[in-house]
């Protein structure tokens, strides 16, 4: 959809003729909407919010004011569309249909297990970017997506929420780092319907002048009345066309749910769509679109009447084929409008060329001898990885920890963000580089990653991921998300901060979350290998946690980290044991075997950094004593149960006894928090020193 002319825009009688035109594509929308939701599985509609949403979403998608690029929305430099309120998802796939994202076709029996069209949007409509659904997360994405758009190619990201999820303290962290940021090409259209799922006459929660509060946040803000296309209109122009200020836009676009419905029945947050609602309501849609193409077919005839009628009247056929409203005009000089669906535009976009580049020979060198923090590591290391454009980094008030800003600061401080203490949108800022194609960072300590954006994120990327395996689909390889949370101070690595900052049940919590590979790293050289494996790019969601103080070098410079594969660091033909571990807990067990060695017992090592389940089940099979030592929960144990259940067949549940855990679960085995102690206290509390290990060790044998 091309930009309209600005100066026809600034025409009167253009102006005029253009909202008659939207006001059609208006009756359009509904009408596919309501026939959407009368087949879908279900017969269910997101009716208030999704009528309500029309008019911003038909202006900005038809008035000539977002530049995209349907054939392949995932080229550079277009302008970028995101749904945070989600539930209007009926209203997207409207408009998404008729311009040629996706057939037609795809609006029928949706929300069926069969379909790509959900109740909530996502990347497996040709078009969509992220999932959407959870509130505010999305209003957040938007601001990733124009913080990308300042850089060359410049483009214009739109994002259009409700008024019921401002509640959420996730948007506020969005307002506040967007006009930090001056991102004055980022504009957010408020739906405001005053209501909401529980109320849909008003909101739960009191709302506040929402143009004082914007203004306070240091947004430009227009107010408009979204009942009519005037207001919307007018403040989208003043947006797109006028100057910019260092200030992003909100339109506050005030209207009810269901507007623009005949029946009080669509002002309800979702209904379910009767036969004999959709027949009455598509038959006073159709009426009132008929009449609306009677006043804009006697305002065009009424345009010949001025000197430069022929101009206008030619400006406003060029308009009406951008909204895919053809004015035909027969030999007896009379005039008519149709319009149609599509036809379909979008087409498998190219691959994606996921491999950072760099020099290898200037990534750091390790001395066995010396021990080096994770952060030192991380800041060396992307010093050389961000020379490629691509690597961009996140943190959340947490850069000297990570030490992902000062290395990619370093290189471009652009691509450097710092969030401040607002975590979930530094998540969500990751996420939209990462949808983009960028390699991208983010960090944090452990405990505070948000569960909820996680989740969300994950969801988008197997839709990415279930679209590229499609052949029909419209990604192609490359269009994952490469995006690395990176964990800081794992396991008993907070030490003395207290339990809300103890990261011993993290990897625990995030396993339950699909396509999240999780790798709990135990040396300088393994997370130099690691970083380098996931420059390789599609990796997809990788949570890396690393240790806070420094540590020894365990493995060689020649060293090739490989996801799901455990490495043996100490083994020999005669051990009687095994000690499993990963993170610090493997310097322990190293430690621990020495000293069973010295008593005439030989105990092997195995560093788990990410779960190797074949090798779970080798050490199974083998008959010795297995004792799996982790500083937390028993992420590594909790797993090989899991393994070996779903592999019962092949290898019997009869030797359970062999298979001892040494974590930090209760005795009776209930997962808790841990408190504050410094490192030798708490590997002491729970059984973890070394001298702790190799007596459990040898006290088990002899028995």
């Amino acid at each position: 959809m091309a930009h309209r002319d600005s100066r026809l825009g600034n025409d009167p009688l253009v102006r005029n003729g253009v909202l008659r035109l939207l006001s059609i594509k208006d009756s359009d929308i509904r009408m596919l909407t309501l026939e959407q939701a009368a087949d879908a599985i279900d017969r269910g509609l997101h009716s208030g919010g999704a009528f309500s949403s029309i008019i911003p979403m038909v202006t900005l998608f038809y008035g000539g004011f977002i530049n995209v690029n349907i054939p392949d929305p995932t080229k550079s430099g277009q302008d970028l569309f995101t749904l945070s309120k989600g539930h209007a998802v009926a209203t997207l796939a409207s408009i998404y249909a008729d311009l040629g994202y996706f057939d037609g076709s795809v609006l029928k029996k949706s929300r069926s297990y069969e379909s790509m069209l959900n109740g909530h949007p996502g990347p497996l409509l040709p078009g969509v970017h992220i999932s959407t659904g959870p509130m505010g997360q999305g209003f957040g994405v938007a601001q990733g997506f124009a913080i990308a758009g300042k850089t060359a190619p410049r483009f214009d990201s739109y994002c259009v929420v409700g008024d019921g999820e401002l509640q959420e303290g996730t948007i506020w962290e969005t307002a506040m780092f967007a006009a930090q940021k001056r991102l004055d090409n980022l504009c957010v259209l408020v739906d405001r319907n005053h209501g909401q799922l529980d109320t849909p006459d008003r909101t739960i929660f009191p709302m506040p002048d929402l143009e004082s509060v914007f203004t306070a946040f240091g947004w430009q803000v227009f107010s408009a009345d979204a009942t009519d296309y005037d207001g919307v209109y007018d403040a989208l122009t003043k947006f797109r066309f006028g100057p910019r200020n260092g200030k992003p836009t909100a339109i506050i676009c005030s209207s009810n749910k269901g507007q623009g419905a005949f029946s009080d029945a669509l002002n309800k947050h979702k209904i379910t769509v009767s036969s004999k609602l959709a027949e009455q309501e598509l038959a006073l849609q159709a009426r009132r679109r008929q009449l609306r193409i009677d006043d804009f077919l006697g305002y065009y005839n009424h345009l010949s009447e001025f000197s430069d009628g022929d101009r206008l009247q030619s400006a406003l056929l060029q308009i009406a084929r951008q909204m895919h409203i053809e004015i035909r005009q027969d030999a007896l000089e009379a005039v008519g409008v149709d319009t149609a669906v599509g036809p379909v535009l979008t087409q498998q976009v190219p691959v994606r060329d996921k491999r950072v580049h760099y020099d290898a020979a200037l990534l750091p060198k390790f001395d066995a001898k010396k021990e080096y923090a994770a952060s030192d590591v991380v800041t060396a290391a992307m010093k050389v990885f961000a020379t490629d454009p691509a690597v961009v980094s996140i943190d959340a008030d947490l850069g000297s920890t990570s030490g992902l800003q000062p290395g990619v600061g370093a290189v471009d401080q652009g691509r450097a963000l710092n969030t401040g203490v607002a975590e979930a949108n530094m998540m969500v800022i990751g996420e939209a580089f990462a949808a983009l194609g960028h390699n991208v960072w983010v960090s944090t300590f452990c405990p505070f990653f948000n569960w909820q954006v996680l989740r969300r994120i994950a969801v988008g990327y197997q839709e990415r991921l279930e679209s590229m395996r499609d052949p029909e689909g419209w990604l192609t390889e490359g269009h994952g998300l490469d995006l690395t949370f990176l964990a800081t101070a794992p396991n008993l690595e907070t030490r003395v901060n207290g339990a809300t900052h103890m990261g011993n049940d993290d990897n625990l919590t995030f396993d339950a979350l699909a396509h999240l590979k999780i790798i709990d790293v135990s040396c300088p050289q393994q997370l130099l290998s690691i970083m380098r494996w996931i420059m390789e790019g599609n990796r997809g969601l990788v949570y890396v946690r690393i240790m806070r103080s420094g540590s020894a070098v365990l493995y060689p410079a020649d060293y090739i980290f490989e996801f799901g594969k455990a490495a043996v660091l100490c083994e020999s033909p005669s051990d009687a044991a095994v000690i499993v571990s990963s993170g610090r807990g493997v310097h322990e067990a190293l430690a621990a075997s020495k000293l069973c060695a010295e008593k005439g017992i030989n105990v092997g090592v195995v560093d788990m950094a990410s779960i190797d389940e074949e090798m779970l089940i080798d050490l199974y099979k083998s008959g010795k004593k297995i004792f799996i030592a982790e500083q937390n929960n028993g992420f590594i144990w909790q797993n090989f149960m899991k393994t070996l259940y779903h592999r019962r067949n092949e290898v019997g549940c009869d030797h359970l006894k062999q298979v001892e855990a040494i974590n930090t679960l209760t005795s009776d085995g209930h997962a808790q928090f841990i408190h504050s102690g410094t490192y030798e206290q708490l590997v002491a509390a729970f059984g973890l020193s070394p001298a702790q290990l190799a007596e459990t060790v040898l006290n088990r044998l002899k028995r």
